[in-house]
């Protein structure tokens, strides 16, 4: 020490870079040698889980959206999937009706939207409590919209981002992302599968601790969900939007509603069905819904008596031969074809 001091070395600035490099090295290695904290899980046999009284769960939005339950709707980008996100939301807060589905009793839904102006959402929601005759707490029906943020998004991708939302998550019995692509940004590629383990591990803990999850996404160029299917398998229900074969731009919201996956589903719950949004001269909304076999039906007779062949009709719409006949069939026993329909 003597010598340093000699040679005229300031001491003290030396010894706190040594203290602290002594600390750094010290907590280094009681992260190595600290014992490992193993987690302990719990086994039961048979008859005890059958005898264990777990709350049973409840139809949120009759027939599809029950408690605790992990589900998805995707479409192609534009064709109505934040409008079906927002109905379903608010027909879960108010305890009303959506698409034909039914609220059971109202219920806290909390909405995240990823990338909506903040204008745009104000008169889609405008819209709904205009056009709805159901009286509503307003409480259960909270927004996350970025216009009202002072940074970026939560990314739920991320468990920062996860304990970030947490407060609200905590407060709610319905979660609705909307959606992956904008609030699940650094989970890395889309078609890895790794990169939905977090996302996935999130979803498994709310649903442990009694909460819904919807997640809304974008379709592929393939037509199916983006990214890995390994999404779907922790998944009770998916849903997809579709635009009708014959969809001309100024029908507005207009798609089919199809489920590819419903656990809870049982025979002609889970059949398709088409949905048309429909304002009245009040500038009231409402949906339009007819089954798709039904409103297949009226495409195929309308073509027909337009001059169309079974041929044309098939291509026109992208359906098989088989269902035009049959179509054609029906509407000559009910004389609602034209002479030269073919």
């Amino acid at each position: 020490m003597s010598t340093y001091v000699e040679q005229g070395f300031d001491v003290e600035p030396e010894a706190e870079h040594a203290a602290e490099a002594r600390k750094l090295v010290e907590q280094a290695v009681a992260k190595v040698v600290a014992p490992k904290v193993l987690r302990c899980y719990r086994a039961v046999n048979i008859v005890e889980l059958v005898q264990t009284p777990l709350k049973p769960r409840e139809r949120i939005l009759s027939p599809w959206l029950l408690t605790q339950s992990l589900s998805m709707l995707y479409a192609w980008r534009g064709v109505g999937k934040t409008h079906v996100a927002l109905g379903i939301g608010f027909a879960v807060a108010s305890g009303g009706a959506f698409l034909g589905w039914q609220a059971t009793t109202p219920r806290r839904v909390l909405y995240l939207d990823g990338e909506m102006p903040g204008a745009s959402l104000q008169s889609r929601l405008a819209s709904l409590i205009s056009s709805s005759d159901v009286d509503f707490d307003p409480d259960n029906f909270r927004i996350v919209t970025p216009d009202l943020q002072d940074g970026a998004m939560p990314d739920i991708s991320t468990v920062q981002g996860q304990e970030e939302i947490f407060p609200l998550t905590k407060e709610a019995d319905l979660i609705i992302v909307d959606n992956l692509s904008t609030l699940a940004r650094s989970g890395g590629r889309e078609n890895d599968a790794e990169s939905w383990q977090v996302i996935a591990e999130w979803a498994l803990m709310m649903r442990q601790e009694g909460r819904s999850v919807l997640f809304i996404h974008h379709s592929g160029k393939g037509g199916g969900q983006r990214g890995t299917s390994k999404k779907e398998d922790i998944l009770d229900t998916v849903i997809t939007l579709k635009r009708p074969p014959d969809y001309q731009a100024d029908e507005g919201a207009k798609f089919e509603v199809h489920f590819e996956k419903g656990r809870d589903l049982h025979g002609t719950e889970a059949e398709p069905f088409e949905a048309a949004l429909i304002t009245d001269p009040h500038g009231n909304q409402s949906w339009a819904i007819s089954k798709l076999a039904e409103a297949t039906f009226d495409r195929v007779v309308s073509l027909a008596n337009e001059g169309l062949s079974q041929a044309e009709i098939c291509i026109e719409l992208d359906i098989h031969k088989s269902n035009v006949s049959r179509h054609m069939r029906k509407a000559r026993e009910l004389g609602m074809l034209k002479g030269d329909a073919k």
